[in-house]
């Protein structure tokens, strides 16, 4: 619940800023999907259908610089659908508990001409929180409009994700990737 009250407060903060330039995620056509490598079978294969966030750039001095993406975890597919109610279960996600994932960016430098940018975020996951490096790739499709993909790599228990029988990552493998796909407009 604290999650959604800072997304909600920092969201009010930058929409409110004059200054920024604020660019926001097309949920239509942008994904984010995750994999978790297993042992003798198919990986864990999914996706989350809804997910929410912003980008706001200062221009002008480059210090207010902001990325904040959030995922509802009981949005997710999975490619085991019968193991859906197990996954987002105490057992792993806890999306009762915890409806939300974030990344959150801080703040970051950047400049138009490049089209890669390397920075660290803090994911927080079942209210833990921990900073994680992010290489994104910008492709500019036109002037208001951005692709933005990126990748990043975590340990599922380091956040919990997985206990009891399914904290032993001898089946199922610690490392999660999470591929995002996204497209950003500027308002």
């Amino acid at each position: 619940m604290k999650a959604i009250f800072s997304l909600f407060f920092i969201f009010l903060y930058f929409k409110q800023s004059v200054a920024n330039d604020l660019w926001t995620i097309d949920k239509n056509i942008s994904s984010i999907e995750f994999e978790v490598p297993v042992l003798f079978a198919n990986n864990v294969i999914g996706k989350f259908n809804e997910f929410d966030g912003f980008v706001s750039l200062d221009l002008s001095n480059q210090n207010n610089n902001k990325a904040l993406i959030n995922v509802r975890i009981n949005s997710l597919d999975i490619n085991y659908k019968r193991y859906k109610d197990l996954v987002l279960s105490e057992v792993f996600f806890d999306a009762k508990k915890y409806p939300l994932g974030l990344i959150d960016t801080n703040n970051f430098k950047f400049n138009y001409e490049d089209n890669k940018i390397n920075l660290i975020g803090e994911l927080t996951i079942k209210d833990k929180s921990q900073t994680i490096p992010i290489d994104i790739e910008i492709i500019k499709l036109a002037s208001e409009f951005v692709q933005v993909k990126s990748e990043i790599s975590f340990s599922r228990n380091d956040f919990n994700i997985g206990t009891g029988n399914w904290k032993n990552t001898t089946i199922l493998k610690d490392r999660i990737k999470i591929k995002a796909n996204i497209f950003l407009f500027k308002e």
